[in-house]
């Protein structure tokens, strides 16, 4: 089944809910960054979070950037999420292989709590909003619902989960966020209190082989669909845009990098793509610069 996330309404439109299945997008992130076990989990968790709130992007250009760290060995996490569903993202160091004494992956010790979430809403106009909050636990699916409960004013709950084998690969990942409209009443709030309190882990929902629409009505049986969205690891980076980079470096730099002789390399974090120019191709930049001025 492809990734993709599936967007709803329940309890007479009192409850929005998203759903989604990032098996693939993780796992091709995990294998961009050579991921380690904990790694993969803590990317994996953020890359969802993040992929589902650009599923309501109405342009596909607009973005969503969520940026954490919280002190842990795990480091700066950084994730760009577009409204066409392309997602890409980093962790500062892929190689943890962290478990708890329960025996599951410790993603919270190693992200920490003594940090921030910050979310950056990039939707063409001349100031992005940029929300930020303290983190709780480093879990990742509580620090998003105090984001949302606090930057964004929206009761939510964040259940977000990544599933790796014991060979290393990303077996099932995704994400379920149901969040309350502001006519939602008691009922509805008490409703969603008594779900949190009693659903499955979502990896294990999507691991079971369970669709999303039946993920969905499990919990909510009245649940109305509204769209569907497919969402993939995919950057945007280019050898084209890479060069572009270059030329736009002061002409002294570049004098001086052809002078070194050793050509450039240049790393896109966000998939692990490096990108390697000649000495001659650097002359053609500069050739260029001097010809446009």
């Amino acid at each position: 089944m492809n990734d993709e996330i599936v967007i709803a309404q329940a309890l007479n439109g009192q409850i929005r809910i998203h759903a989604a299945r990032t098996t693939k997008m993780c796992d091709d992130a995990r294998t961009a960054h050579h991921c380690m076990p904990t790694s993969a989990a803590a990317l994996g968790r953020v890359m969802t979070c993040t992929a589902i709130m650009a599923s309501d992007l109405k342009n596909e250009e607009e973005r969503i950037t969520a940026v954490i760290n919280g002190g842990g060995p795990a480091g700066t996490i950084i994730v760009q999420a577009y409204g066409n569903g392309d997602v890409r993202g980093f962790i500062g160091d892929p190689n943890l292989y962290m478990v708890r004494e329960d025996g599951h992956l410790a993603v919270g010790a190693a992200v920490g709590n003594k940090g921030t979430l910050t979310v950056t809403r990039d939707m063409g106009l001349k100031e992005p909003f940029r929300g930020v909050t303290e983190l709780r636990t480093g879990e990742i699916g509580d620090d998003f619902t105090y984001y949302f409960a606090i930057s964004e004013q929206t009761p939510s709950v964040v259940g977000v989960g990544v599933l790796v084998a014991p060979e290393g690969h990303v077996r099932a990942a995704g994400g379920l966020i149901y969040q309350l409209m502001p006519n939602a009443s008691e009922e509805a709030i008490e409703y969603c209190e008594n779900i949190a309190a009693t659903q499955k882990p979502v990896s294990e929902l999507i691991d079971s082989g369970l669709d999303l629409r039946d993920i969905i009505r499990t919990y909510f049986p009245d649940a109305e669909i509204q769209a569907s969205k497919d969402v993939r690891f995919h950057c945007r980076c280019s050898r084209k845009t890479v060069r572009g980079a270059l030329a736009v470096l002061k002409k002294a730099d570049l004098e001086e990098m052809i002078r070194d002789g050793k050509g450039a390399e240049l790393h896109c974090q966000y998939c692990n793509t490096f990108y390697s120019f000649t000495t001659d191709e650097l002359k053609e930049i500069l050739e260029e610069q001097n010809e446009d001025r």
